[in-house]
Order: structure tokens, then C-alpha cells, then sequence
């Protein structure tokens, strides 16, 4: 979970094993994207309605493989007393636009991502 939250629900998606490039997975990392995938987009489809999803590979402050996964829709959402609107639909995600949680904020909405996690 992305604890600037520039839509309600942004995670990153981060590889389980160890590399610096794209071509570096194995196959079986490939195999394991595929399970991530399935299970975020019926994560998100739940709790966000989402129109759109973006997959961003932007690895330049933490090298490892990871996606930043931004859920993307019309308007805004509200979760937990605060509003999340997406600055950037519908273009490209303005990702300066956010929503920053707090500690408690961010470990709240973890958990509760965590929590249907299994029932997406």
C-alpha cells in the first residue's frame, strides 16, 4: 500500500525475488505477476469501483522490480472520513496530487486491504 494514497487504494507491487531489471525475473516470478494481478484487480474492483488501472513501472528511487498500482476513476472517492479524487483522470495519474496519510491512517487502510484480501 502506498502511503500517498493519489487514488483511494494505490499500492505498489513489489517482486518477490531480487532484481534490478524487468528481464531479470524468472519465469516462475512471471507466473506468480500474473496471481498478483488477478487478486489486486478484484481487491480494487470491490473497494474502489474503478474505471481504469495504471501499472507503473517508475523505478527511480527504489531500484527493485515493483509497480506503483494506481486505480483510476472519475471524480473521487471517500474512505474513513477523508476524500480521494484522482487530479489526473482522465489523463495520465498526477501522482503529486495525494492524499498522505498518516501512520495510523496507513496502517488502517493496510489492514483493511489485508482483510479482503482473501474475500476479493
Amino acid at each position: 500500500m502506498r502511503p500517498q494514497q493519489p487514488t483511494l487504494g494505490s499500492l505498489v507491487l513489489v517482486c518477490k525475488e531480487e532484481a534490478g531489471a524487468f528481464s531479470e525475473l524468472t519465469p516462475s516470478a512471471f507466473a506468480d505477476l500474473k496471481t498478483a494481478v488477478d487478486g489486486i484487480e478484484r481487491l480494487l474492483t470491490d473497494f474502489v469501483g474503478y474505471e481504469r488501472i495504471n501499472y507503473l513501472m517508475l523505478m527511480m528511487v527504489d531500484r527493485d522490480v515493483h509497480f506503483h498500482v494506481i486505480p483510476r476513476y472519475d471524480g473521487s472517492r471517500e474512505h474513513a472520513g477523508l476524500t480521494f479524487a484522482d487530479a489526473g483522470w482522465p489523463a495520465q495519474p498526477n501522482l503529486g496530487a495525494h492524499v498522505a496519510l498518516t501512520d495510523d491512517q496507513s496502517a488502517a487502510l493496510a489492514a483493511e486491504l489485508a482483510g479482503r484480501w482473501g474475500r476479493a
